[in-house]
């Protein structure tokens, strides 16, 4: 994926069959969706792929355990199936995660057990192992770091863990492969309109070059996430609210807070949520929250109340407690909701369910879902551009579609951190080999090397720093203060590669450092 090729396609192509605006999971899924069925698809990113919302989940791949406690039966059946699809399809990057929940009074045991056995059969022949009681004993085992105090027994269920941006890359690899035009940094300023005001393409900007591009196509798709209300205030005379942003926040901890390979679920926290602590290169995700916003941004912020409440119940949780001087680093990220029909509804009350929203200028839109159904969402949605004879009628292909870099998790050592890109792994070595000063560490504490900044830059369409640090190796996720360290380093290979000067070299340092605060706690920004 080279953006300068993908730049002559665009310039080349009179109009296309598809345009979708958005480079996050529903966006790339439905490029990927239209190119397999042989539609031509040109898929424009105002920033960078997974900027936003992709790249700031949970890292799992679930059905969704509390929508089942809510009795959102479809939803989950549909997300377990997804899961896996996702496993068989991605097996690089999706792998079975063991989850214990410790109990604190007698009944939990069985309560869950109970629960999760549902879940395991809504699962089907895609389970990834049953659900099964275990003893205290053996909960203080399998989680070493769990406080004991008033512990009565566990519960052993498995879902999906995953690394989100590394994916959401893979699929744009895919969808290149599969013939489509997959550019970076290139926002939609404008939608095209017919006399009809019927839309018939976008206006886009070259956000490097400062090049406008009139795109002609059939069918849009509007796939922005928490942007969706920007693109509607484009195609609406009558400004409606589409979306409300939910944010979700995490913290990082070293692994010592929860040794082993398991990961801890904890079902009701002080306010109804559910919080997990999961194992992900090598370190510890604990989150998430679940706070209306008022506004979008680009950077979200986490908030004092949230890093507070993440940090008082994981210290309820484990023995060797966590505080704010162990977090490695904090991220906040928004999630899509389908605005409520009434007001006033809590956002743990709105469906995660995805709407697709046809307006009466044709534009389809995309509302609310989750990584897990990325591919789903993305079949219905070309689906409904066939149905509304935008293009004419093909079968989705996507089902057992292989994405780049596939292995079966079988084959991977994934005690070797380069895991993640899969059947990629012989070329990053290869690059080390052929590129000796490649073999570099990013940082001395990690084990990232300048080769996969290398191959980042080269085969991924990085652009920055933090397209870097942020989504191709998740330094700034993992470790805030390692990752700002770094950005010197990573800053003048990007210089190197794509023919930059100085100046750019010390304003793209100065882009990252701003950019980083947000992953620092507020006594460090």
């Amino acid at each position: 994926m080279k953006r300068s090729e993908q730049l002559s396609k665009l310039k080349d192509t009179e109009k296309w069959d598809v345009i979708v605006i958005g480079g996050g999971a529903s966006g790339l899924g439905t490029a990927l969706d239209a190119a397999s069925r042989g539609y031509k698809t040109i898929l424009v990113e105002a920033v960078d792929f997974a900027k936003g919302t992709s790249s700031r989940s949970t890292k799992l791949v679930h059905g969704g355990v509390r929508y089942l406690e809510q009795g959102d039966v479809h939803l989950v059946r549909e997300a377990l199936k997804e899961r896996g699809l996702m496993a068989q399809n991605a097996g690089h990057l999706v792998k079975n995660q063991s989850f214990v929940i410790p109990n604190y009074n007698w009944w939990g045991g069985y309560f869950y057990t109970i629960g999760l056995t549902i879940y395991d059969l809504l699962a089907g022949r895609l389970s990834l192992g049953r659900s099964k009681y275990i003893s205290k004993r053996k909960t203080i085992e399998m989680l070493p770091n769990v406080q004991e105090k008033g512990l009565s027994s566990g519960v052993i269920y498995h879902d999906g863990q995953f690394d989100d941006s590394r994916l959401a890359i893979n699929i744009a690899q895919t969808a290149a492969e599969k013939g489509a035009c997959i550019i970076n940094y290139c926002k939609v300023v404008n939608l095209l309109k017919d006399d009809n005001n019927q839309v018939t393409g976008v206006q886009v900007l070259d956000q490097e070059s400062g090049e406008k591009y009139d795109l002609k196509g059939s069918a849009i798709i509007n796939a922005t996430g928490v942007f969706t209300n920007a693109i509607m205030k484009l195609n609406d005379t009558v400004y409606k609210k589409y979306i409300v942003p939910s944010q979700g926040i995490h913290l990082v901890f070293d692994k010592s807070f929860l040794p082993g390979d398991h990961a801890l679920m904890i079902p009701k926290t002080s306010d109804g949520r559910v919080l997990f602590a999961v194992p992900w290169h090598n370190r510890i995700v604990v989150g998430t929250t679940d706070t209306l916003i008022k506004k979008q941004s680009l950077e979200p912020i986490a908030l004092e109340s949230e890093i507070e409440f993440v940090l008082e119940t994981a210290q309820r949780f484990l023995a060797k407690k966590p505080t704010r001087a162990d977090v490695l680093s904090v991220f906040a990220g928004l999630r899509p909701l389908a605005a409520p029909e009434e007001e006033g509804k809590s956002t743990k009350e709105v469906s995660r369910s995805h709407k697709i929203i046809v307006s009466e200028t044709g534009l389809i839109t995309i509302t609310g879902g989750k990584w897990t159904t990325y591919r789903k969402i993305a079949e219905d949605i070309i689906d409904k551009a066939i149905k509304t004879r935008k293009i004419p009628a093909k079968g989705c292909n996507t089902e057992h579609l292989a994405i780049h870099g596939n292995q079966p998790t079988t084959t991977l050592d994934r005690e070797n951190h380069l895991y993640i890109y899969g059947s990629d792994i012989p070329k990053i070595r290869q690059l080390q080999q052929s590129e000796p000063e490649l073999k570099e560490k990013v940082h001395p504490d990690h084990e990232f090397t300048m080769a996969e900044v290398a191959w980042a830059i080269r085969y991924e369409m990085a652009r920055t720093v933090d397209d870097i640090l942020a989504r191709r190796v998740r330094l700034l996720f993992l470790d805030a203060r390692a990752a700002v360290q770094s950005s010197e380093k990573v800053a003048r290979l990007l210089a190197k590669e794509l023919g930059h000067d100085e100046a750019w070299i010390t304003q793209e340092i100065e882009n990252f450092k701003e950019i980083s605060k947000g992953f620092f706690l507020s006594e460090f920004r």
